[in-house]
């Protein structure tokens, strides 16, 4: 055998450990608003931390993954169930949570466009509740973009006009002067 450590030591079983633990970080880790770490950065972590018990890796990662605020969405739910995830996470101001059933909404069913424009405008309308205004600006005017298509006539009506209403009091936030006006 050489060198060759036993099959079943600790440090071989770090070893296999660690590889699989630097995948599962790196997607774990990775908050969703930015581009994930980098497989050399999960190492530079687990490194540091090779002098742990395993249980205490494995509770820090778990931690860490809580922290970001990732879900765990699973593969198997339906269109309906997402919309019903999200909304109940909407309706608890869990909004990063509900934003992440809304992207899988969209990623899961890019070629069903009713379901398309209800989360792009689900999206806007959360980030019009978290004071968001430009960045929900610009996506109701995305949203809005698609019913200036040929195929307008195809795409769910209540999102283009429920879109106009959200921007209108956007556009009168940004101008009081237009409130006093209405009055």
């Amino acid at each position: 055998m050489g060198g060759a450590r036993p099959h079943g030591s600790w440090q071989g079983q770090w070893h296999i450990t660690t590889a699989a633990l630097k995948i599962q970080a790196v997607k774990l880790l990775s908050p969703p608003c930015c581009a994930p770490f980098s497989i050399r950065a999960v190492s530079v972590i687990l490194a540091a931390m090779k002098s742990l018990p395993i249980t205490a890796l494995l509770a820090a990662i778990v931690l860490s993954a809580c922290a970001t605020g990732r879900v765990l969405i699973p593969d198997d739910l339906s269109p309906a169930e997402l919309i019903q995830r999200a909304q109940e996470a909407s309706d608890k101001n869990r909004y990063n949570t509900a934003l992440q059933y809304y992207q899988a909404l969209q990623e899961r069913n890019p070629t069903n466009i009713d379901l398309v424009c209800a989360a792009e405008y689900e999206i806007a309308f959360i980030h019009y509740k978290q004071k968001k205004y430009a960045l929900a600006k610009d996506e109701f005017g995305a949203l809005l973009e698609r019913y200036d298509s040929p195929d307008a006539e195809y795409l769910p009506q209540k999102y283009k006009l429920l879109a106009n209403k959200v921007l209108e009091r956007i556009h009168e936030r940004e101008n009081p002067q237009l409130r006093e006006k209405k009055k």
